[in-house]
């Protein structure tokens, strides 16, 4: 039989217990007074990072080389989304960083999606960005939703999108760490004024090429739709969708119809599809980065210069002027 316990033996494992408490307590959750923000992957950690400047550090939640549709969070990276002051995600793109946020984050949530006025992806897989310079409305594009699916994540293909998303960030960085808010003003007006000039170089490098559409290994493009181009994805929004024979056969037309020139690969996942489909075709694979994070090829570069980088395999694949 068991002994019961004395008193004062209770008095002491109980302040045994509530001290170890206290101690992990403090150490999960000391502060050192700066501002802590969090972002669910590269494009927003990026965009955050340039508005914040040197006054804050900004983390990524999904890790160099990891595909980001398919983060799963470790309990230090719930842990962060719960204590930061500011987190910057895009709903329904990380289901695990929506949970997150639903259900431990105490501090300032900024949704994207929002502020970018994400286009619908089409019933065929191809995206229906709109082939115009204008803007869909956020009713155009529930609407859009409600008629034809999903809505395409990947809107950091389009700059100003970006640029919409950096004058989001500053306001609520601003209204987090009012201090700074000059700061953070003057950051996006540099970021935003960068992205302009991003946008022109793109409208201006494809404006006259011999081809207008592209064949890229998942659905990942759609918002160069800006710029005049088509997108024909290899396999849907997922990268690891697979497509049909009938979807095949369509791209084999399709390239022979059209003179493409190149079928494009990305990083993240295996280029197995595209390199395939460019030998059976005797065309050229290449690489179009949809930059939804980096890899150990990528480290030195940033979203700029990969975006660069994608304009002239554009250029190249459709022979611009």
């Amino acid at each position: 039989m068991l002994k019961a316990l004395t008193l004062p033996a209770v008095i002491a494992a109980s302040a045994l217990i509530a001290s170890g408490c206290a101690a992990f307590s403090d150490d999960d959750s000391a502060s050192d007074g700066e501002l802590r923000v969090v972002a669910g992957l590269y494009p927003l950690q990026w965009v955050t990072q340039q508005v914040a400047g040197d006054e804050v550090e900004v983390e990524d939640l999904t890790q160099p080389g990891q595909e980001p549709h398919d983060l799963e969070l470790s309990p230090k990276e719930t842990a962060d989304v719960a204590s930061a002051d500011l987190v910057v995600y895009e709903k329904g793109l990380q289901a695990a960083i929506d949970n997150a946020v639903d259900q431990t984050s105490t501090g300032t949530a900024l949704d994207v999606s929002k502020v970018a006025r994400l286009e619908p992806v089409g019933h065929n897989g191809h995206d229906d960005v709109d082939h115009r310079a204008g803007e869909t409305t956020d009713e155009e594009a529930q609407e859009a939703q409600e008629s034809m699916g999903d809505l395409d994540p990947h809107f950091w293909q389009d700059p100003l999108r970006m640029a919409d998303v950096a004058d989001a960030v500053a306001d609520q960085l601003s209204d987090v760490d009012p201090d700074h808010a000059s700061t953070y003003a003057a950051n996006a007006k540099k970021v935003v004024a960068e992205l302009k000039a991003l946008d022109g170089e793109y409208s201006t490098g494809l404006a006259h090429c011999q081809r207008d559409t592209i064949v890229v290994s998942h659905n990942a493009f759609g918002y160069l739709g800006r710029y005049g181009l088509y997108v024909e994805p290899i396999a849907g929004l997922s990268p690891d969708a697979e497509p049909t024979p009938a979807d095949l056969a369509r791209l084999h037309e399709l390239i022979k119809k059209d003179g493409i020139t190149t079928v494009f690969g990305e990083r993240l996942v295996s280029p197995k599809l595209a390199d395939t489909l460019a030998s059976d075709m005797h065309v050229t694979a290449a690489i179009l980065d949809p930059i939804e994070g980096l890899t150990s090829e990528t480290s030195d570069d940033d979203y700029l210069s990969l975006m660069h980088a994608n304009l002239a395999a554009l250029k190249k694949a459709n022979s611009c002027q």
